[in-house]
């Protein structure tokens, strides 16, 4: 663990992985006794140590609570601290993914690897610094309900009045997008992407079936893990979806938006599964949507021309069904998750099916012989 830089008070959440937990009334905050350290790397104008590019955070439990800021994220309704032993999490000299408020970095806890989400509060922004706080507050909340295969784990969380942190589960094989970039836009083996496509409509699935919405489903924020099963993850601006009226029309990224949240219309649901639509199609064809447009460009060609990727003519008739009514310019007409699932299970009985008629035809072709 690294010596020396600034100290700071603050508090490590743990997930509690007991199966009766099924509500934040149980809570996830857990108090750092005096000394347990925290090192991390140099964020903003952070001070580095050892010249190693690294800083120490040191957790002082004298003054955990006493800070206002700590209060209120502690007082947030279904929030509270336990009192638990030292814990702590180091993490790697490089980040490996950067959002809009912070980066991403590897790291071990209870020598697991870890992602660490590091977010920095802005000092002169208050208007932003407000948005970082209640995304902040949103995913620890959504991320303590969601307990799924498919779903990025909950470790646990770190405030200080500048640097906020998030901890889960860290994905060895990157996001989807990035996985696709390496693979130079080359489409990906198609029983893997059904596969890979099951695991995301699984997980939404479950998001949806307790009432939330993502609203940012996209290949960047589907990771996979070292198995290649998907991990959905970045719920910082998931919502609960009786709160769609006082939605931020700006949330989500225009290659997956769905039109009436390009148009700024009361949503639903739907807006995932039209997401999932593109999701699906980038899983097929390797490729990055619109990709000969800007992000504007695809916004206005959607809305306005109804243009959606183009679907290649060998794809199975399954999959293009799947895709276009996902993508469907009325949400009504979208399927629910938990049928999209049953069409993709169709899907891959079916692809396993032609694989075994193609193996028996190619074994029928060749020679007999007689021993």
């Amino acid at each position: 663990m690294l010596e020396g830089g600034p100290k700071f008070a603050g508090v490590i959440g743990l997930n509690n992985h007991d199966n009766n937990y099924n509500d934040l009334s149980h809570g996830f905050y857990h108090k750092l006794g005096e000394g347990t350290n925290m090192s991390i790397d140099s964020v903003g104008s952070m001070q580095t140590s050892n010249g190693g590019g690294s800083v120490a955070m040191s957790m002082d439990n004298s003054s955990v609570g006493s800070n206002d800021s700590h209060t209120r994220i502690l007082n947030h309704q279904g929030l509270r601290r336990r009192a638990t032993d030292n814990h702590s999490v180091a993490l790697s000299v490089n980040a490996f993914a950067q959002g809009a408020f912070g980066k991403i970095y590897r790291g071990t806890y209870n020598g697991e690897d870890v992602a660490i989400k590091i977010l920095e509060r802005p000092e002169n922004d208050p208007d932003k610094a407000q948005l970082m706080e209640q995304q902040f507050q949103q995913e620890l909340m959504m991320l303590a309900r969601l307990k799924h295969p498919n779903i990025v784990r909950f470790i646990g969380a770190c405030r200080k009045p500048m640097v906020w942190c998030i901890v889960t589960e860290y994905a060895k094989g990157g996001s989807v997008r990035q996985f696709l970039t390496k693979r130079q836009n080359r489409a990906v083996p198609l029983k893997l992407a059904v596969k890979q496509a099951l695991d995301v409509a699984r997980g939404m699935a479950y998001v949806h079936e307790l009432g939330l919405i993502h609203r940012d489903l996209k290949s960047d924020n589907l990771l996979i893990n070292a198995d290649k099963s998907i991990k959905i993850a970045d719920f910082g601006v998931a919502r609960i979806e009786v709160q769609t009226e006082g939605m931020t029309p700006e949330t989500g990224t225009y290659r997956w938006m769905a039109p009436e949240m390009i148009q700024h219309r009361p949503y639903t649901q739907k807006v995932d599964v039209y997401s999932f639509g593109i999701v699906l199609w980038e899983l097929i064809t390797g490729l990055l949507p619109f990709q000969n447009m800007t992000a504007v460009q695809a916004a206005f060609a959607v809305v306005n021309k109804g243009v959606r990727p183009i679907i290649p003519n060998d794809c199975l008739p399954i999959l293009s069904e799947i895709m276009t009514r996902c993508w469907d310019g009325n949400a009504e007409v979208r399927p629910p998750f938990a049928e999209v699932v049953r069409m993709l299970e169709n899907a891959e009985i079916e692809i396993l099916t032609t694989v075994r008629k193609a193996r028996f035809r190619c074994c029928m072709a060749l020679p007999m012989t007689l021993d």
